[in-house]
């Protein structure tokens, strides 16, 4: 053991427990490092998402949705023969909830979903959201949220939100470039 390297690795890991602290994670282990909020969903996409989504499978994303967000399920859903299903967005910029309950009737795996759209400026009511879809009919759904708008503007407690998957990036907060989190759920992990 060198000393640089033992420093190195303490100064690593209370990084991370600082990350999981600021975004609510019980636990530090759940924070995965990555470069960006796309790097966290692209390795969603093609860990879980190529272990769990399969032909014939729906992905359920919406139409305000950041490419970061899109494509990864869209190139997925090419690659295994799955479809991608997109939730209206209504006239004043907001999640059209009928369409969202049609679309999960289709029993996708996946619902993917910013918590802030960056383009739009609607901030989705993503605990809301997870209750509603994790009823009982919806329980196995997994939920992937694209919080690289919500992050850096406003308090996120990723245990309370209920999802499954949270990515974000560092720069979005004025850190450097480079660097972001994705937030697994440990059973997730360990499978």
């Amino acid at each position: 053991i060198h000393t640089l390297g033992d420093e190195s690795t303490r100064m690593y890991q209370q990084a991370r427990e600082k990350v999981a602290e600021f975004i609510g994670a019980g636990d530090a282990n759940e924070l995965v490092f990555v470069r960006n909020t796309t790097e966290g969903i692209n390795l969603v996409a093609y860990s879980w998402g190529m272990a769990n989504i399969g032909k014939g499978d729906v992905i359920v994303t919406t139409e305000m949705e950041h490419h970061s967000n899109l494509v990864p399920w869209q190139e997925l859903a090419r690659r295994v023969k799955a479809r991608v299903e997109y939730v209206m967005v209504d006239e004043e910029g907001q999640l059209d909830w009928e369409d969202l309950e049609k679309k999960l009737k289709l029993e996708p795996k996946l619902l993917a979903i910013a918590h802030v759209s960056n383009f739009l400026g609607t901030i989705n009511p993503i605990k809301q959201i997870v209750e509603s879809v994790k009823a009982a009919k919806h329980k196995s759904i997994k939920i992937l949220v694209d919080g690289a708008q919500a992050v850096p503007q406003m308090p996120v407690d990723v245990a309370n939100l209920g999802c499954d998957f949270y990515a974000f990036s560092g720069h979005k907060m004025y850190g450097p470039m480079g660097i972001g989190g994705l937030w697994v759920k440990r059973e997730i992990l360990e499978d």
